[in-house]
């Protein structure tokens, strides 16, 4: 990718970025032109700027300094110790005081109300060559250069260590928490239709899991304890549901999940209606719903769904749906569809739609805030360390962004935790206060259960007792509006309950 800063001069992009097989991006940040691509570290250091001398408009030329001064120390942790600053450039260079310095790091800031926003992109071990498609941060006369390139073989998490290292030193004030994403993706951790394949054995969750830390797992063999244990109610009700369900051919999440909560929902008559088909582009590690080759959207599923809302009396709809990466729009035209048809009714019920990050595309987000949801759903699903091992197609920063922007659209906004797959409480308790950070309403807490041997194993039950206390933390401590927590909650378990619940608590 090559991004521009607010001043940029396309003329110093030397190549159309189609051709080469790049996006090119604009960046509401100071600086030129730059490459970035992997082997390059990008870091976005998040501070309050203090004023010039302690008061006025916060102190630009001061922080960009304090970002090159760290750079400069982990570089010299690192073994390449002629690093330093050229006065007319900012950034960091190898040999600044020869007669061929040569850039390391480029810097690329912007301050907003006070605080910094975006930061620097260090070269570890890059292909430099993508550096001569672009005039690098608009400087003709001067090369590029990395830690490899120097003569300094170093891994990116031994570089990552280091960053954090002395930004914790140079910048936290007290204790230090720390949560990584496990790093490793290869080919046979994505879905068979990422692949482009469709006959394959599952992910191979095992390797994935132990890569992030996760070794031990319940015996397949051992009973579930007695919270754990679902009575089946398949009452009248229920029957009549399914009969609406099958009659206008569609497709629940409560069937394809295996949900434990099926009769009891059914009995209420609440239903998770799955758009876009029952084929998933991705292959999370703890989800039952078929990935092989999506079909095409059927363009009459909106009106059915609208016409079994009716059949069943639903005042509290809930829709989901299938990742559709194969799709341009990420399978959102099927939410916005569905509740238009739904809300031509004469009393419709209130809409929950659970969304799929739809790759992150902020147009595509921006269309599905629109439509008006009543409750905008997204899960993170699990920690920061096991993001990659149980959803490798999803990313923890990206479901906080879609949280963030639908928190910022005015939408209420909901998210789930899945626990047992071998988090730690504390790790449990730090993405719940992300959560509480980018605006996120109503959080759902229950334990994983594992579908089938091939899914990710569970690590360990989750008690009664546990959970309460996820509870009285995300909402006394950090503010949640409502936490649902329990050993059989699922992100639709007492969905219009749980919006209740919520305003009663904003209100007092």
């Amino acid at each position: 990718m090559f991004t521009l800063g607010v001043r940029a001069d396309t003329a110093h992009l030397l190549v159309d970025p189609t051709e080469v097989g790049a996006d090119l991006e604009r960046a509401d940040r100071g600086g030129d032109i730059t490459y970035h691509g992997p082997g390059q570290l990008v870091g976005y250091p998040i501070r309050t700027v203090p004023g010039k001398r302690g008061g006025g408009m916060a102190d630009t030329v001061a922080y960009v300094r304090s970002v090159e001064q760290l750079l400069i120390d982990v570089l010299a942790d690192l073994g390449l110790a002629d690093c330093g600053r050229l006065d007319e450039y900012p950034g960091v260079w190898v040999e600044p005081g020869s007669t061929a310095p040569r850039k390391i790091a480029a810097l690329g800031v912007r301050l907003t109300r006070g605080r910094s926003m975006h930061g620097f992109a260090l070269n570890v071990d890059p292909d430099l060559a993508w550096f001569d498609r672009i005039v690098p941060c608009g400087i003709h006369d001067k090369q590029v250069t990395s830690l490899t390139a120097e003569g300094i073989d170093v891994a990116m998490s031994d570089v990552v260590d280091r960053i954090a290292e002395r930004s914790a030193e140079r910048w936290a004030d007290g204790a230090v928490s720390r949560a990584d994403v496990a790093w490793r993706v290869r080919p046979l951790d994505l879905s068979p239709f990422t692949r482009g394949e469709v006959e394959v054995p599952r992910p191979r969750v095992r390797v994935r899991l132990a890569e992030a830390g996760v070794t031990e797992a319940m015996p397949r063999r051992d009973r579930k304890p007695e919270w754990m244990r679902v009575k089946l109610d398949h009452g009248t009700r229920f029957r009549e549901v399914r009969r609406v369900l099958r009659d206008q051919q569609l497709v629940t999440v409560c069937e394809e999940a295996g949900c434990p909560n099926i009769s009891e929902c059914w009995n209420d008559g609440t239903a998770t209606f799955m758009l876009n088909g029952d084929r998933c582009t991705r292959a999370c590690g703890f989800c039952l719903v078929d990935t092989r080759l999506p079909l095409a959207p059927d363009a009459d599923e909106p009106a059915r769904v609208a016409e079994a809302v009716t059949r069943m009396g639903l005042r509290h709809v809930v829709l989901t749906t299938v990742a559709r990466d194969d799709r341009a729009d990420g399978g959102a035209d099927a939410f916005i569809q569905t509740m238009a048809a739904i809300r031509a009714a004469d009393d419709p019920p209130a809409i929950e739609a659970l969304i799929s990050d739809v790759k992150g595309d902020p147009d595509v987000l921006e269309r599905l805030f629109e439509a008006g949801p009543d409750v905008l759903n997204h899960n993170i699903e699990t920690v920061p360390r096991l993001q990659r091992a149980v959803r490798p197609r999803a990313g923890y920063a990206r479901s906080l962004a879609v949280l963030g922007r639908a928190d910022a659209a005015g939408l209420v906004t909901k998210s789930s935790i899945i626990v047992g797959m071998g988090e730690e409480t504390s790790e449990v308790v730090e993405t719940l206060a992300d959560l509480a950070a980018v605006g996120v309403d109503i959080v759902t807490i229950g334990q994983y259960l594992r579908p089938t041997a091939d899914h990710v194993p569970v690590a360990r039950w989750w008690t009664p007792d546990e959970f309460a206390e996820l509870k009285r933390v995300g909402e006394d401590e950090l503010g949640l509006g409502h936490v649902e927590s329990g050993p059989l909650t699922r992100s639709s378990y007492h969905a219009r309950q749980a919006v209740a619940q919520a305003d009663r608590r904003e209100r007092r």
